[in-house]
């Protein structure tokens, strides 16, 4: 029998379909028997929808968000090096 651990564990290739079969009726039959499991799926699903529903950010805009990032630590880094002599 699957516990919950398990469950968790597969959770994510159950909701993207890659399971074989009889990994599938291990959890559907665990999620019949199991409220929290169940709950648990369910709140996946919903976060799935609500990720899927948000607006795709350009690469580009990731990228020259990632090099501010980046610069801004190096920064900051090189002003506590300073601060410490």
């Amino acid at each position: 029998m699957l516990t919950c651990r398990d469950l968790v564990a597969q959770s994510s290739g159950l909701l993207d379909g890659e399971l074989g079969l009889r990994q599938r009726l291990s959890m559907r039959a665990h999620l019949a028997i199991c409220f929290r499991c169940r709950r648990f799926i369910r709140q996946l699903r919903v976060s799935q929808r609500v990720i899927r529903q948000l607006p795709e950010a350009p690469a580009a805009e990731l990228d020259d968000l990632l090099r501010a990032m980046t610069a801004q630590r190096r920064d900051n880094a090189g002003t506590d090096r300073q601060d410490n002599h």
